[in-house]
């Protein structure tokens, strides 16, 4: 067993789950969307992304490109509810949140093309 592997097939599926639980609820309700839940979904991405340079094979570019898809898309959500918070004087509202929960969904899909490409290259490296 290649513990390299291990780290780096950890921080890939860490990222989809915790982004999955982040997103999952009522899409507007605060309550089902915490802030840190937000920022771990966001770190633990960037480790995934930067464990992902270092292959240089094709499929690690393309791991890497949906990995850099997915921190786009939290980059941006994070950007909508900074500025919703401290740039606007309603605070976050419920379209605000929508707003970064369709966002980070948009992550969850770049992430699970990351997990199913994964998996492929797993199986076909048994053959």
């Amino acid at each position: 067993m290649n513990p390299e592997k291990v780290v780096f097939g950890f921080f890939i599926l860490l990222a989809l789950t915790l982004n999955v639980g982040f997103v999952y609820g009522e899409i507007d309700n605060p309550a089902h969307h915490h802030v840190w839940e937000f920022a771990a979904v966001l770190l633990v991405n960037g480790i995934a992304t930067i464990l992902k340079l270092g292959d240089r094979t094709q499929m690690g570019a393309v791991l890497l490109a949906t990995s850099l898809v997915a921190m786009l898309q939290l980059f941006a959500a994070a950007l909508v509810w900074t500025i919703a918070a401290h740039g606007t004087g309603t605070g976050v509202t419920a379209d605000a949140l929508a707003s970064v929960v369709s966002l980070a969904v948009g992550a969850v899909v770049a992430n699970v093309v990351s997990v199913v490409l994964l998996i492929v290259e797993t199986v076909l490296l048994r053959r």
